[in-house]
């Protein structure tokens, strides 16, 4: 039986300190910090990898080894961690081998790799196994919540940890109480460790060979077969000037994928813009039974006034109702308070339509004047307005022409916006430098790091 190309071996360092693990968390936050950084770049490398390999048939060999020692500076963060508690050495801040740490991790480089594969294995084909590491690794728990009150009928999870962080937990214990940490939870453990890593390697398309369903226990993998010869490649050294340039440039290409969601999400909302040039939202149903809807409180003061004027632009609201006429009008708070005074109505206290909308009822009767007949509306008009920003204490008020009851309408709020063009430029312009500088940078790190391993690849000089 040949070994599988993922390697995962560990040594149990006996013996281990009874308390040190109830602090192992704090002690390996400089790594998270890092490794939350390293995790990045791993992701957007694991994307120019995809691309590669469905081109070429090959993984770049300077991507791969980083990938590589990303996941074993994470295998041994978490084997001096939760993940196993097997040590008490901390780890090394290196991408590379550190053969003699008692958590090792080697993945064989693949000479080629299927294009055709590239493009189901880390969804499709990895399902099942990520099923089953799942449980492993997270514990979600499927239940259903339709006996709770205001559940709903709908599905939730429940994460314990995993069985990894429970048996690593029943070892504590064991560790804590007795000084001793059990082999078979030791050996359990890191065959669960084992599967997820293999997986996590076949998922990040660092080799075609399917993971099997087995559980290999123990610290120790099967001895290697060479049954085919040995790659003809140097691994490639990454030191500190590649780590951070490859990181930082996969940090830049990965902020250019947030502008160019971004600059995307404001074109496509700047084309939803209507002829007469206002970007709405979507109609929300709001009613009530008395003869009045308003809106809470709109404060506009200070230097805000000309910053929300350029933001907004003209404002327009929009009321439709399904058969009377509609009358919408904004006023000072003060002056809509004094109109409405003793009059029924409902102020809208979230949202501005659907099922989650509140409203506060304020007690009364019916209007003395017809809205249209007042003179203190800043702006009004039937069943829409438009208005440009003013300082000032402000509601809007939407009440059927005739002062008559209940109100029904669908609401909706628009806005000029005129910044939107420039901002999606802006956005789209952003992308380009961060992907230039990113790219840029990850070459800068490739060739810092291939230097070294084409130096070691020449003769030695003869006599």
């Amino acid at each position: 039986m040949n070994p599988y190309p993922v390697r995962v071996e560990a040594r149990l360092e006996e013996p281990l300190n009874r308390g040190l693990w109830i602090v192992k968390w704090i002690l390996a936050i400089p790594h998270y910090i890092v490794l939350g950084f390293l995790w990045i770049a791993f992701g957007v490398l694991t994307v120019v990898a995809f691309f590669a390999i469905l081109f070429t048939g090959r993984f770049p060999r300077a991507l791969f080894d980083f990938n590589l020692g990303v996941l074993r500076w994470t295998w041994r963060v978490a084997y001096y961690s939760y993940g196993a508690l097997g040590t008490d050495r901390y780890p090394p801040f290196t991408l590379g081998p550190a053969s003699d740490y008692p958590a090792t991790l080697e993945i064989d480089y693949p000479e080629r790799l299927s294009r055709g594969l590239v493009l189901v294995k880390w969804w499709l084909l990895a399902t099942p196994h990520y099923l089953i590491v799942g449980l492993f690794t997270s514990g979600s728990v499927i239940s259903w919540r339709g006996g709770l009150p205001d559940a709903g009928g709908v599905l939730y999870t429940l994460d314990w940890g995993g069985l990894i962080g429970l048996l690593v937990l029943i070892g504590a214990a064991f560790l804590l109480f007795s000084g001793r940490y059990p082999h078979g939870i030791f050996d359990l453990v890191i065959g669960l460790n084992r599967w997820a890593l293999r997986v996590a390697a076949y998922a990040c398309l660092m080799t075609d060979a399917y993971p099997p369903f087995r559980l290999e226990q123990g610290g120790h993998e099967l001895p290697k077969l060479e049954t085919t010869p040995p790659s003809a490649h140097v691994p490639v050294r990454h030191g500190a000037g590649s780590i951070v340039a490859i990181t930082m440039g996969a940090l830049l290409a990965f902020g250019a994928i947030g502008t160019a969601v971004t600059g995307t999400a404001s074109g496509l909302l700047d084309r939803a813009r209507s002829s007469d040039g206002f970007v709405a939202t979507t109609a929300g149903r709001v009613t009530t039974s008395t003869y009045a809807l308003t809106t809470e409180q709109i404060v506009v003061s200070g230097q805000g006034v000309e910053f929300l004027r350029d933001l907004v632009g003209r404002v327009r609201v929009e009321a439709a109702g399904p058969d009377t006429p509609l009358f919408v009008g904004i006023a000072h708070r003060a002056d809509a308070a004094a109109y409405l005074n003793g009059v029924a109505h409902d102020q809208i206290t979230r949202g501005t339509g659907g099922d989650d909308i509140r409203y506060q009822r304020h007690p009364g009767g019916r209007p003395d004047a017809l809205p249209g007949s007042e003179t203190f509306w800043a702006a009004s008009g039937p069943g829409y307005v438009e208005w440009d920003v003013q300082p000032g204490d402000w509601t809007v008020v939407i009440m059927n022409a005739d002062g008559a009851s209940p109100v029904t309408t669908d609401l909706k709020l628009a806005a000029t916006l005129p910044w939107l063009a420039a901002l999606t430029t802006g956005l789209f312009i952003a992308t380009a430098i961060l992907l230039l500088a990113g790219t840029t940078l990850i070459l800068i790190g490739v060739r810092l790091a291939a230097a070294p391993a084409a130096e070691r690849r020449q003769p030695a000089p003869t006599s």
